[in-house]
Parts: structure tokens; sequence; C-alpha cells
């Protein structure tokens, strides 16, 4: 059984409710990745993904230099320990419809961040089917202009 810890991207970075749109761009931009947890004393109370960027922010007309990441952040967060096995953390995304899942440590700490991607390179081969089935969900749906969470 493969632990969440061996197949998350560890070292999340994440950010506060109040930081601008445009930066919270600039730190998806630099650093390559397309989702951020979002916290507040010490407590993780949303993530913000590239989608909500532009479907939440730009579609709305939101001013990126004006506006906060906490207007465009999804709140109600689902979230793994690192000890949990990654079928179950794959069940919890595929059941929520989520790519990104924040990783805690025992002590609610983010310690990673584990996404599909992590787990089609890093988990083991009897989930392929599950990660492949459930990214093609998700490109069927953008396909027919539904929208998801991601």
């Amino acid at each position: 059984m493969m632990l969440v810890r061996e197949a998350m991207t560890p070292h999340a970075e994440w950010i506060t409710p109040d930081i601008s749109l445009a930066e919270v761009a600039r730190r998806m931009r630099d650093n390559a990745i397309g989702c951020l947890p979002v916290g507040e004393n010490d407590r993780l109370i949303g993530m913000i993904t590239d989608r909500d960027l532009v479907c939440r922010g730009v579609a709305e007309g939101l001013d990126c230099n004006a506006d906060k990441a906490h207007q465009v952040m999804t709140r109600g967060i689902t979230w793994c320990f690192e000890d949990e096995s990654v079928d179950d953390a794959l069940a919890r995304m595929e059941e929520k419809q989520i790519h990104h899942m924040p990783v805690l440590s025992r002590q609610k700490r983010i310690i990673g961040i584990l996404s599909l991607s992590d787990l089609a390179l890093r988990g083991p081969r009897n989930l392929s089917a599950k990660v492949f089935t459930l990214a093609a969900r998700d490109a069927r749906l953008h396909a027919s202009g539904s929208t998801a969470r991601h």
C-alpha cells in the first residue's frame, strides 16, 4: 500500500486571502503550478486554481491588481493526511471531482499537494486506470462546455 507522502509534491507554497489576483497569477507562473492553498491564522481556508482566476476573476471583470484571492478561491477544501493511502485519497478526489488536494501532517500543517499528475507519475500501477478515468471524465466535460470543479 502506497502512502500519500510517497506520491505527493512536497513543500506546497500557500498564500493568504488578501493578496492580489495579479500576485496569485505571478506565483503560479513563477512556480509552474496550477493551484495554491489559501491559509489564514494558521488554518487552511481555501484553494485557488488557475481556472478560478480565469472563470471567477477575469470572466467576472475583477481588477487583478485591486481584487483579492479570497474573492475567487474555493472554500470548503477537501484535504488528506500524509499517512493515508493513495487509494483513499484518489477515491476522495473522485468523489469531490477535484484534481488537487492539500496534504496535511497529523499536526494539521500543510506539507504538500497531491494531484492527479502526481498519481499518474508516482502512484502505483493499479491506480492508473482510475486516474485515467477521472482525467478523461473531466476532459469530456471541458469538451462539452460543462463546468467541473478542479
